[in-house]
């Protein structure tokens, strides 16, 4: 089984959950923790999200911050092989490594790929346009 878990604070986790269902309506099952909005300790909602998984299931785990408390619940459990954590989450990484490893065992080689294929989509679009312009420009 491959589980998936978007974990965040506030409500990122539940907004890129919606969304990626919405693109993508074959995506494995997504959990999400939605960090600080309760009472509820965050490693107590990792730890449940976490809950029946066994050796020979694979875990995907995305975070919005590389040092945030979210994050950093998750470092206990990567003793463990089969749990992955990607941090800075975001639209075009989740669909790479979601639909990159989609049939696939996820190896760290896959999601190393999966995550350059995404950085290609992290743009300043002004500078794009404007290179795009002036390229337009010597084609004339």
């Amino acid at each position: 089984m491959r589980k998936v878990i978007f974990a965040s604070h506030h409500t990122l986790a539940a907004g890129m959950k919606d969304t990626v269902e919405y693109i993508i309506p074959n995506a494995p099952e997504i959990t999400a923790i939605s960090a600080y909005l309760d009472n509820v300790p965050v490693e107590e909602a990792i730890k449940k999200a976490l809950n029946g998984v066994g050796p020979d299931d694979e875990v995907l785990v995305f975070t919005d911050l590389l040092s945030g408390s979210v994050n950093q619940g998750f470092i206990p459990y990567l003793n463990q092989p089969n749990i992955h954590v990607i941090t800075g989450m975001n639209l075009p990484v989740i669909m790479a490594v979601v639909l990159g490893t989609m049939g696939q065992k996820i190896t760290p080689e896959l999601i190393q790929k999966s995550i350059a294929d995404a950085r290609t989509q992290l743009v300043y679009v002004n500078d794009y346009l404007q290179a795009q312009a002036e390229a337009d420009e010597e084609d004339e």
